[in-house]
Order: C-alpha cells, then structure tokens, then sequence
C-alpha cells in the first residue's frame, strides 16, 4: 500500500505525475486544488498568496481524506513547507512525497500557458519563496520537473519498491 503527496511549485507537473501514478498504482488520486475554500480560490484569482492561515484547514481536510482512505492513494498538493508536510503526516504516518524540481523561469513559463487556470503567474515567485526543500527528509523521492512524465514515474516505481523491500 502507498499514500503518496506529488508536491512542488506550481507548474511542476504535480497533477500530471499524480494522475500517472495513480493509474500505475491503481488507486484513487485526489487533486488538492479542488478542496481549496471558495475564499482561498478567489485569493489565488485576485493574485494573493496564500498563507498559513489559509493552508492550515485545507491542509487539515487533505490529510484526513488521505487518511480515512483504505489502500493506497496519490494527493497532489503543494506542501512547500516542512510544517505543511509534518501537518499531512499528523494525519498519515506513513505518508511518502514525491517533490518536483523545477527552476522559477519553467515554472513561470508552464503557469503562463495555462488557460482558465485559477493560479496566475505572478504569484509563481510567492511560491519559490515560501518553498523549503524536502530534500533530506525521511520518506521524500526528489525527481525533476525536465524528465518526461513517464521516466519520472518509473523513477517513483523503483524507489517504492525499494522501499518495500527495506520494510
């Protein structure tokens, strides 16, 4: 069984490898932008980065649904502090990340060539700036946001299993 977060800065690809992974998997994906409160999307519309105030129940929320659910399952969402990331393992010990690296200029430009998306790019530096690697911690797979979608999830599959094989 795997319970798995694809976290990074928007536009890493989180949604994409998540869904990936979920069909490798077998297993639910849910895509924590849809659980955001209506006054935290209206913000990200507007151009206003969120704050801890406002991550703290929506965080709350995915860790539960992660948590109540039986096998195995993949979250997107963007977890970029440790705190965030200790708030969703509160919830779910065993909880994994898989964090998408990418540079501020490919994110930028990813965010950009949205189209109806509620995230502008301008608030893509807000991200950068409230982002503390997870690289180092225990249970975090770093891959980058260069690879193709397919060798990233080949990449997560390998460390999985090896880590099955540590248990």
């Amino acid at each position: 069984m795997s319970k798995l977060v694809v976290m990074g800065v928007a536009g890493c690809g989180k949604s994409v490898l998540a869904k990936r992974l979920a069909q490798a998997l077998e297993c639910p994906m849910l895509e924590g932008d849809d659980f955001h409160p209506a006054a935290s999307k209206e913000k990200m519309r507007a151009g206003i980065a969120l704050d801890d105030t406002d991550r703290g129940p929506w965080l709350d929320r995915l860790g539960q649904m992660v948590a109540d659910s039986e096998g195995s399952i993949v979250l997107s969402c963007s977890a970029l502090k440790r705190r965030y990331r200790e708030q969703l393992r509160a919830a779910v010990p065993d909880l994994r990340f898989v964090y998408i690296e990418i540079d501020l200029q490919t994110a930028a430009r990813r965010v950009g060539a949205r189209s109806g998306h509620m995230f502008p790019t301008s608030l893509v530096t807000s991200q950068f700036a409230t982002l503390e690697s997870p690289v180092g911690e225990a249970g975090v797979c770093a891959i980058s946001a260069l690879q193709s979608t397919e060798a990233q999830a080949d990449t997560v599959a390998a460390w999985l299993e090896s880590a099955r094989v540590q248990e």
